[in-house]
């Protein structure tokens, strides 16, 4: 069996770095990450800047977006921005990609990777925590990807990445919220690809399987549900440096003919794993109360 790349649990760097190495893929181009101060978005951010890219990273945390940028630039040598903005407010999108057009000139690509998620039965979702997550999912990534073409991809191009899951493939127990936020998020990547194409825009999901040293691990899946991860085809957890080579695909000249596309890194659990209906049972108290 084909061994994973490196990688490590916490949003750090790795330690060593020369899998599929190629300095100039992403040489001098400029990438803004929403939730790049941590998990799959601060790994993504790292292999990007591996390859020659600056980034600009973004969440609601800036003490994380800070410490974050500091390790990637370090661990990089190339130029890391530490934004603080919540994909829900235009406002202050508006202010964050003026402040990284300022910084650098331009922005080629962007990343979609704010979310938010936790398990809970439809039956017990509030109204508010329904809306949380369609606020943050849906409408954060509508929000920046609209303030990024009003502001520059519509007149010089770019690519857009969306980080989703398989959630919304097929039904899925205590997960209505986020499987909904993440099937629109896929429409809208076909929508926007058709329509901003013409401007010389890409735009592509990516769905992520169960990975292994995020924060959405620990919370959604844990000890409880390992056994059935490793029964996927591959029998094995994925990492984020596998989710970040396969965004970094995405994002290059290496996918030029490639948009409106949904790209699965799951290990082909998605295939195979089924739904446990006795979960339901562990959260008959439980009620989502956002």
């Amino acid at each position: 069996m084909a061994q994973p790349p490196p990688d490590v649990d916490e949003d750090d760097c790795l330690p060593e770095y020369r899998h599929l190495f190629c300095p100039d893929l992403l040489r001098d181009k400029v990438a803004f990450i929403t939730g790049g101060g941590s998990g799959i978005g601060f790994r993504i951010a790292e292999i990007f800047m591996r390859h020659g890219c600056h980034t600009v990273i973004a969440s609601r945390s800036l003490p994380r977006l800070l410490m974050a940028a500091k390790k990637l630039s370090a661990a990089t040598g190339q130029r890391c921005l530490p934004l603080s903005l919540d994909v829900r407010a235009p406002p202050a999108i508006m202010t964050a990609v003026d402040q990284a057009l300022k910084e650098f000139d331009k922005i080629d690509i962007l990343i979609n990777c704010a979310a938010g998620n936790f398990l809970c039965p439809a039956s017990a979702l509030s109204f508010n925590a329904f809306k949380t997550v369609m606020d943050i999912d849906t409408l954060g990534t509508f929000n920046v990807s609209h303030v990024l073409y009003e502001k520059f991809f519509r007149d010089h191009g770019g690519v857009i990445v969306n980080i989703t899951a398989t959630l919304g493939i097929r039904g899925q127990v205590l997960q209505l919220h986020a499987g909904s936020a993440k099937a629109a998020v896929d429409a809208m990547t076909r929508h926007l690809a058709v329509e901003w194409g013409p401007q010389n825009i890409r735009v592509n999901s990516l769905a992520p399987g169960p990975i292994s040293g995020t924060e959405g691990f620990r919370r959604l899946v844990g000890d409880f549900k390992a056994s059935k991860v490793l029964a996927s085809p591959l029998q094995r957890l994925g990492n984020k440096t596998e989710i970040a080579h396969s965004v970094l695909y995405l994002a290059s000249p290496l996918a030029s003919y490639v948009t409106g596309a949904l790209l699965v890194v799951d290990g082909g659990t998605w295939l195979m794993q089924p739904n446990d209906i006795k979960l339901m049972a562990d959260f008959a108290s439980f009620s989502a109360k956002l």
